[in-house]
């Protein structure tokens, strides 16, 4: 103990002064026969009224006050410090500021009265509200700290108490302004902040405070994680992560390492890649993750750098130290093969998954059904889709959307259509753009009947039409000469606030004119196209 406070009282002696207004602020002392007696009568256990008769002519200030509380600050007259403290706030025209609080604070905690320490931190922090200087209290702690030879302990107190009255904003703020002095907190501190955030649902800042711990090497207890653990509970986020670390280990992976391995997931979603590299190297080598998944998430970064080749090596290593390949980094590959337009590469990644018995998962099929969509290999992606259903997946919106766009573009709207109502069975909810693809698609063929069918069991799933597929409805009728349907079904747009674009107007014209209703035709464009401009 008397190691940590040589070393904590060095940190603090080659600290630069924070805050003028926060130094020591009575450099004169008060008249020794006057604080003496103070002193003396708390120390005889004289009561307040008695101490005000006694004092009654004697003016408080800061200099006296502070000198009455250096006298007081041994633990033996801690509780006598305290008395004086409060009698000395209900005293006429006196207040008491910071120094006069934080001395008070460092006493009682040196006298372990953890209770009263705690409240007067609360009264002072609620005085504090409002002051720009948010660490006028943490500064004058620390300037107090050694006149008081006071115990490391109450930084811990004041960030519990940040916590506590849910101003853990500010908390987090002042641990990380006393890390950057070289004042480290307990773990039970950070422990109070993160339960107190996370039960306050600011998960952004729950994980933001996990990764300062880790950072200064505050590494976590079971308290930790389990806090964590609810924390991503409460995301939704934990199957995510356990499933995602199952893919990479083979079996599932105990908590501690599904809360390490998501922190530094998390961070290189958010780009930060070389922050998440080393916060995960210092993992590993705390044990604080499996190597497998280390190696598996630094193929991750380099592919999120989009430095393929990089992640290339990296697995190739992974390979040669006697770890096994996994599908959720040849997944990685597929994705970057796929986005990159290299479909036979990630078509080889994926046999190659097949012949070391990788089972493929979702987000494999996903990204060849789109992939080979946007190539405009069409029957290869409708053959991933068939082979995903096999396997009982569903596929995202994005990859089946992808792919029906294509169908219908070269006519095949009716194994678009087909394929929609096979995975509707299969619980699968498709989106508005589905059903404007299909309908646009249908369209295209004049096929009338199907438009409108889809038209209405879109509506039966509250899914509101949108532009394209009233133009899709308006042109498929014009075409084959029912106008009055065409020009209903312009008003429906037109009454659901949606604007017809100008090819509408173009096609409805036209077709006016053809019929020899020159004069609607000619309304058209003066009351209505002209207003939309």
């Amino acid at each position: 103990m008397g190691f940590l406070l040589r070393r904590f009282t060095q940190s603090l002696v080659s600290l630069k002064p924070i805050n003028h207004r926060t130094q020591l602020i009575h450099t004169h002392s008060a008249p020794n026969n006057v604080v003496r007696a103070i002193c003396d009568s708390f120390r005889t256990g004289w009561n307040w009224d008695a101490l005000t008769s006694k004092f009654d002519s004697l003016k408080l200030d800061g200099k006296l006050v502070e000198s009455v509380l250096l006298e007081l600050k041994e633990p033996v007259d801690a509780k006598r410090a305290l008395g004086f403290f409060h009698w000395a706030s209900n005293r006429k025209q006196f207040d008491h500021g910071f120094w006069s609080y934080s001395i008070t604070i460092h006493i009682l905690v040196r006298a372990k009265m953890v209770m009263d320490a705690r409240a007067l931190i609360e009264s002072v922090l609620k005085k504090n509200v409002g002051n720009e200087l948010k660490f006028s209290v943490v500064d004058s702690l620390l300037s107090s700290y050694e006149v008081t030879a006071s115990n490391p302990f109450v930084f811990d107190l004041l960030v519990q108490t940040y916590a506590k009255t849910r101003m853990f904003e500010t908390g987090f703020d002042v641990c990380c302004y006393l890390r950057e002095r070289g004042l480290p907190l307990s773990l039970p501190s950070y422990n109070t902040l993160l339960r107190v955030v996370q039960r306050s649902d600011r998960n952004g800042l729950v994980w933001k405070i996990y990764e300062h711990m880790v950072e200064r090497r505050s590494y976590p207890n079971d308290e930790t994680v389990r806090i964590l653990i609810e924390a991503l509970c409460k995301e939704g986020e934990l199957r995510k992560y356990a499933d995602m670390l199952e893919r990479i280990h083979g079996k599932r992976c105990s908590p501690s390492v599904i809360v390490n391995a998501s922190l530094v997931f998390r961070i290189l979603e958010e780009g930060r890649v070389e922050e998440g590299v080393v916060l995960l190297k210092r993992m590993l080598q705390k044990n604080m993750v499996l190597d497998t998944i280390a190696y598996s998430l630094i193929v991750y970064a380099k592919v999120k750098l989009g430095n393929l080749g990089s992640a290339q090596e990296v697995y190739e290593e992974m390979l040669m130290r006697g770890f096994r390949a996994n599908p959720f980094v040849y997944t990685l590959f597929i994705e970057a093969h796929c986005k990159a337009g290299r479909i036979d590469d990630a078509q080889s990644m994926m046999n190659e998954m097949g012949n070391m018995d990788l089972k493929p998962y979702d987000e494999c099929y996903n990204f060849l059904i789109e992939g080979c969509a946007r190539a405009g290999r069409v029957e290869e992606s409708v053959s991933y889709l068939k082979q995903m259903m096999e396997s009982r997946f569903i596929p995202s919106l994005g990859a089946f959307n992808e792919m029906v766009g294509k169908l219908c573009e070269i006519g095949d709207a009716d194994q678009a259509n087909a394929m929609l109502t096979i995975l509707l069975d299969k619980g699968f909810l498709p989106n508005d753009i589905t059903y404007s693809l299909l309908i646009d698609g249908y369209a295209r063929k004049g096929e009338n009947d199907e438009v409108l069918k889809l038209y209405y069991e879109m509506e039966s799933r509250s899914l509101s039409p949108g532009l394209l597929v009233f133009t899709s409805l308006i042109k498929s009728f014009c075409q084959c000469g029912k106008l009055e349907e065409a020009e209903k079904y312009f008003r429906i747009m037109k009454d659901r606030s949606i604007a017809p674009s100008l090819s509408t107007y173009e096609t409805l014209i036209a077709n006016h004119i053809e019929q020899g209703k020159t004069e609607r035709a000619d309304f058209l464009p003066c009351n209505e196209m002209v207003l939309q401009d």
